[in-house]
C-alpha cells in the first residue's frame, strides 16, 4: 500500500468510434483508493479497509469497457442532465414545452438513452484543496438540444480523496439558456465487497418519502412513520423489504425518494448511514441536496457478470443517490419541490461526501 498520495493514468480501451478512454487510479496514501474512467465518469473501483485492515472493492462494476458501453445498468456513472425520472419525458419551461428522449417506458430516466453516464468526459488531475490528498477533475459540455434539453450546459465534476477515508464529489454547471440540472452519482455499494448487501443496516434521516405510481413517478409525499420506509433509526434492509406493502410491490423492493429532514442551505448534512456488520465497514453520506433515492438493486437478476465473472443478483448492490426529487420540473416550485432550473449567469453547485469508518 502506498504511503504517499498519487494519481496514475492508463489507457482503458477504445469506444466504437475510436476515441480512447482513460482510467485514473487515485490513492490517498492512507488506505483509500478510487478508480474512475473518463467514459461516463464511471467509478469502477473503491477500495476500503475493514476492521481487520483487509481491503475490498465496495462498488459493483465490470472488468471491460465493452460491458459499460453495451449493458451498463448505470454502474458508477455521473447521472444527468437530469438524474432520476421525468414523467412523459416532457416539461414546460418559460412557457415552452420540451420533449426529451424517453428511455424508461414513457418516461425519461437519468437524462435519456445518451445521458451523461454514456459520454466521454475530459479528465485530468487537479490540485488538492486543504484537507484533500488527491483530486481528479472531469469536464463535459452538453450541447443545446442534447437528448431534448435546452441550453448549452458546461459541467465540471471533481472527485477528491481526503487525508482520511473520505471521497467527495463536487458538481458545478453553467448554461447559456434556461435549462434543467439535477446531477447525482449512481454507484452500487456493497460494503462487504461480495455477496448480498441486504444484510447492511441503513439509516436515512427523513420523515417523509415519495409514494410512486406506474413508472415510479412520484404521486405525493407521505410520512414514513409506521411503514417499511422508516429508516430514521438504523434497520437491516432485508428486515422489511418483503413486507406486503403496496409501494414495495410496485418497485419490487425499495426504489423511492426520501425528503431529507435537513435545511436546503448549501451545506453538507447527513443523508444516509450504511453499515455492514460482518466487515465493520460504515459509510456516511453527507450532501447539500434535499433528497435521496434509495434503490435496493431490485432489477439485478444474475444475467450480468461483473468483476471476476461474479453474477450480480437482486440486492447484491444498493444505490444512495443524492438529488432533487424525481419529476420536480412538472411540479410547482415549493419548499417540498425546490426548483431544478438553471439560468444564464447562475452557477449550479452540489456536493456529496462519502465518509468511511470501521
Amino acid at each position: 500500500m502506498s504511503t504517499c498520495p498519487s494519481i496514475q493514468c492508463r489507457d482503458y480501451g477504445q469506444l466504437p468510434d475510436g476515441r480512447t478512454v482513460h482510467e485514473y487510479l487515485l490513492d490517498n496514501g492512507a488506505g483509500l483508493r478510487l478508480s474512475a474512467i473518463s467514459y461516463g465518469g464511471i467509478v469502477n473501483g473503491l477500495w476500503v479497509p475493514d476492521r481487520s485492515g483487509r481491503v475490498a472493492n465496495v462498488v459493483l462494476g465490470f472488468d471491460a469497457l465493452d460491458d459499460y458501453v453495451q449493458r451498463n445498468p448505470h454502474f458508477g456513472v455521473i447521472a444527468g442532465r437530469y438524474a432520476n425520472r421525468i414523467a412523459g419525458g416532457r416539461f414546460c419551461l418559460d412557457g415552452q414545452t420540451y420533449q426529451l428522449d424517453r428511455n424508461d417506458g414513457p418516461n425519461t430516466l437519468h437524462g435519456g438513452t445518451h445521458g451523461f453516464g454514456t459520454q466521454l468526459w475530459q479528465a485530468e488531475p487537479a490540485p488538492p484543496a486543504p484537507g484533500e490528498a488527491v483530486a481528479l477533475r472531469l469536464r463535459y459540455t452538453s450541447a443545446a438540444g442534447e437528448q431534448g434539453f435546452p441550453g448549452c450546459l458546461r459541467v465540471q465534476v471533481r472527485y477528491s480523496l481526503g487525508t482520511d477515508l473520505s471521497w467527495r464529489i463536487t458538481y458545478e454547471g453553467e448554461t447559456d439558456a434556461p435549462t434543467l440540472v439535477n446531477l447525482t452519482h449512481h454507484d452500487y455499494f456493497n460494503l462487504a465487497g461480495q455477496g448480498s448487501a441486504l444484510g447492511h443496516e441503513l439509516c436515512i434521516p427523513a420523515s417523509r418519502y415519495s409514494e410512486v405510481g406506474p413508472g415510479l413517478i412520484p404521486l405525493r409525499h407521505a410520512e414514513v412513520a409506521g411503514t417499511p420506509f422508516d429508516f430514521r433509526t438504523a434497520q437491516p434492509i432485508e428486515a422489511r423489504i418483503r413486507q406486503a406493502h403496496a409501494q414495495l410491490r410496485i418497485a419490487k423492493g425499495y426504489d423511492h425518494n426520501w425528503l431529507l429532514d435537513h435545511a436546503l442551505d448549501g451545506r453538507l448534512h447527513l443523508a444516509a448511514r450504511l453499515r455492514d456488520p460482518a466487515s465493520g465497514r460504515c459509510m456516511e453520506v453527507l450532501s447539500s441536496e434535499p433528497a435521496l433515492q434509495f434503490y435496493s438493486g431490485n432489477w439485478l437478476d444474475g444475467s450480468l457478470s461483473g468483476f471476476g465473472g461474479q453474477a450480480y443478483r437482486q440486492g447484491d448492490g444498493l444505490c444512495l443517490e443524492t438529488q432533487h426529487s424525481p419529476d420536480s420540473p412538472n411540479r410547482a416550485v415549493s419548499e417540498d419541490w425546490p426548483s431544478t432550473v438553471l439560468r444564464p449567469g447562475e452557477i449550479y453547485r452540489s456536493s456529496t461526501l462519502h465518509r468511511f469508518t470501521v
